[in-house]
């Protein structure tokens, strides 16, 4: 049985697809959401829908492979499935469903054969360049059948120095994001973060940076030395008190393995896994990290994506990186749904957070410098909580921040969660067109209205605007107006046509949202 938004995700690609879009989409989900389980629903509902579809799973490495087929035969038993990877020493040929690594496969297009639907786990891996792996597999098997569609999924839809996957060139057209985070912690399928100011800091001054991130070598010898590694170990001792289960996240190799050494003299049952880890070590590393036996794993560039130990209780992040998507992985290890806490603490000596904003409103960088900036940052005075710039109190212990003197806003983010927001009892709403007079483009503005005491809120939905910041305004517009009890709402009236029908619709109850700069932004909306 799927929940709501995984069956959500499956009708919104049926639609997209009905639609005659062209292109390839790419479904973006956040980490934790069940993207093995609506993979293995939209693979068994194909197969047994049309017997002769063909189908190839690809990802990265073997862990995500037997991962992802396992998920498989648990959602459906007897699923006709075979596994290409020199790794596991498989090389399966003709089943309806391939799971596959692209490293076995990139040159194999001539093995498989014809196939009718690509899905790559991970996708933002795939160049948006005409090269690598991914795109030459993809350009052989389109020969072979030209019909050939391709489906991306991942939990960060950008490329370091290039922005959204979806930004020209890029073999994927279109993002599909049928779930947020905020949905997913609302409904307790997310466990939220909890992030603190650090008093240690390490600096990135003086490295150099390469293809838009820091350079490994000249980033490890920076932030890898034993005063920084003994202070930032103590004072994760301190704030830890009894989480249980601990993660870092390192600059490099030397840095993960001195990480861990300082831990175990301190007392702390400790353990590393880097790239070159013997397999039967990794597994008994990470069964032990589970079990509780070893209470802190460092790690170096390595269990960043793939990783599931939803009892996960901190993460300390000592890796800076330009990286939005690196970022994201990171935090997104923890955000399982736990046993024993209702949160995760992320400790980030790294300033990583404040570098990319958090994790439900990240800006990522294109190579022009676009979307770069500072995300506004202050701490709690009483318990060194991270806060956004725009809380009132303290979220972690209610601690009031004064009243500060007015000052020029910018619009950045920064709590690494980004769910503080503002609450107001809408009483009604007033929708218009509206023309930019930046961009001159048509947009939809609505003006929610409280009390009179309350400042109405003006929000605007880009709907006319191409790529993503479109297609996500359109798809919010859908739902606004399905919740509003208004359906069939299309761009193909005129959009003073789609203010007239909303501006008879049901408002909700409750918006909450957040000043970003001059404008607001509405995080969520609730009816009844």
């Amino acid at each position: 049985m799927l929940r709501d938004y995984q069956q959500r995700t499956i009708d919104q690609l049926y639609q997209w697809f009905a639609d005659g879009r062209k292109g390839h989409p790419c479904i973006e989900l956040p980490t934790g959401s069940g993207k093995s389980h609506i993979v293995a629903a939209l693979c068994k509902e194909a197969i047994q829908t049309w017997p002769e579809t063909r189908i190839l799973m690809l990802t990265h490495v073997k862990e995500l492979i037997e991962q992802n087929a396992e998920k498989m035969r648990d959602h459906w038993p007897n699923a006709p499935l075979g596994i290409y990877s020199a790794g596991m020493r498989r090389r399966d040929i003709g089943e309806p469903i391939t799971f596959a690594g692209i490293q076995s496969v990139r040159n194999k297009a001539d093995q498989i054969g014809h196939v009718d639907l690509v899905l790559i786990d991970e996708c933002h891996l795939v160049s948006h360049k005409q090269e690598g792996g991914y795109r030459k597999l993809i350009d052989d098997l389109t020969l072979i059948n030209p019909a050939l569609r391709v489906i991306g999924l991942t939990a960060t839809p950008y490329r370091l120095g290039h922005g959204y996957i979806t930004d020209e060139p890029a073999l994927f057209s279109d993002i599909i994001a049928p779930v947020s985070i905020e949905e997913l912690i609302f409904k307790k399928h997310l466990a939220p973060l909890r992030s603190k100011l650090t008093n240690h800091k390490l600096s990135v001054d003086g490295v150099h940076k390469r293809g838009g991130e820091y350079i490994d070598s000249e980033l490890q010898a920076a932030v890898d030395t034993d005063d920084h590694n003994v202070s930032v170990v103590d004072e994760v001792i301190s704030l830890a008190g009894d989480r249980r289960s601990w993660l870092f996240f390192c600059a490099g190799v030397r840095h993960a393995h001195n990480v861990a050494d300082i831990l175990t003299a301190r007392g702390i049952t400790s353990a590393c896994i880097v790239g070159d880890t013997p397999k039967a070590e990794r597994e008994r590393i990470i069964a032990g990290f589970k079990s509780g036996e070893i209470r802190a794993l460092t790690n170096a560039n390595v269990l960043t994506t793939g990783f599931d130990h939803p009892d996960l209780d901190l993460i300390a992040m000592l890796r800076p990186t330009l990286s939005t998507g690196l970022y994201v992985q990171m935090a997104g290890r923890g955000m399982r749904p736990k046993s024993h806490a209702d949160h995760c603490l992320v400790l980030d000596f790294a300033g990583v957070v404040q570098t990319h904003g958090p994790i439900t409103a990240v800006n990522p960088k294109k190579a022009t410098g676009k979307g770069e900036g500072e995300a506004p940052v202050k701490a709690c005075e009483n318990c060194f909580e991270l806060n956004h710039i725009s809380a009132k109190e303290c979220v972690a212990c209610g601690e009031p921040f004064p009243i500060p003197k007015p000052i020029k806003q910018t619009l950045h983010d920064d709590d690494i969660m980004g769910l503080d927001a503002t609450e107001m009892s809408v009483t009604e709403w007033q929708w218009r067109r509206h023309i930019s007079r930046a961009s001159g483009k048509e947009m939809l503005m609505v003006t929610y209205y409280g009390a009179l005491s309350d400042k109405p809120v003006n929000e605007y939905l880009t709907v006319m605007h191409d790529g993503y910041a479109g297609q996500k305004a359109r798809v919010s517009l859908v739902k606004i107006a399905s919740n509003a009890g208004v359906h069939g709402v299309t761009l193909d009236n005129q959009l003073d046509d789609v203010a007239f029908d909303l501006n008879k619709a049901t408002p909700p109850a409750l918006i909450k949202f957040r000043q970003d700069g001059k404008f607001y932004r509405v995080t969520d909306r609730r009816w009844g």
